[in-house]
């Protein structure tokens, strides 16, 4: 058997690396390694590790749909806290992700001042977004963690899901801006920035 040092290895933007049978003990030590200083992104789930390295288009895309939800949080005065890129995981069922950004909106006012998370206790982000540019996420360590609301991003169009009876079911609309035509606006706004720019 061979081993490398995670140093050894080099994942270029819009690729990733995929590690099979890697247990708790291992995930914990990887990211320990990894550090928090990475640009690198992490999903883990049933003993399997992916590393994943964003794209330019990729992290443009994930910065404005970021940047939505906090105008419109702010527009309609509703106390949130974001949390980005953090990393959440339990040891049990053995699950860890980092999402591209998330923000707690129902649960803004338990996680203010928080720097450390306990998921044993600690509530799961109420809003998550992936960009799926390079790379699937899977939605099933969201439903193991909990998570009642992932916007996903790909090929130019939002699709939310919505955690209902333990399943995600497809919505045309998100709860936390029931007036808004969020999925259209999206997909415009994006496709709008691609010619005429950000502003």
């Amino acid at each position: 058997m061979v081993t490398l040092q995670l140093r050894q290895m080099v994942v270029y933007p819009g690729q990733q690396i995929h590690l099979q049978d890697v247990d708790w003990v291992e995930f914990e030590a990887i990211v320990e390694e990894l550090g928090k200083g990475r640009n690198s992104r992490i999903a883990y789930c049933d003993r399997s590790l992916e590393l994943r390295m964003p794209s330019p288009k990729h992290e443009k895309a994930k910065v404005l749909l970021g940047n939505m939800v906090t105008i419109l949080l702010e527009e309609l005065e509703i106390d949130n806290e974001c949390f980005g890129s953090t990393t959440f995981k339990r040891k049990e069922p053995g699950i860890g992700v980092e999402p591209d950004d998330c923000f707690y909106i129902q649960n803004a006012a338990r996680m203010v001042g928080k720097d450390d998370l306990d998921l044993t206790i600690d509530p799961p982000p109420d809003l998550v977004i992936e960009v799926d540019v390079t790379s699937k996420t899977g939605l099933e360590v969201y439903k193991r963690l909990g998570v009642p609301e992932v916007w996903q991003f790909e090929e130019n169009q939002l699709r939310i899901s919505l955690l209902e009876n333990g399943e995600y079911q497809d919505s045309p609309f998100s709860p936390q801006f029931p007036d808004f035509p969020i999925v259209q606006a999206a997909t415009d706004f994006i496709q709008r920035i691609q010619t005429d720019g950000r502003r």
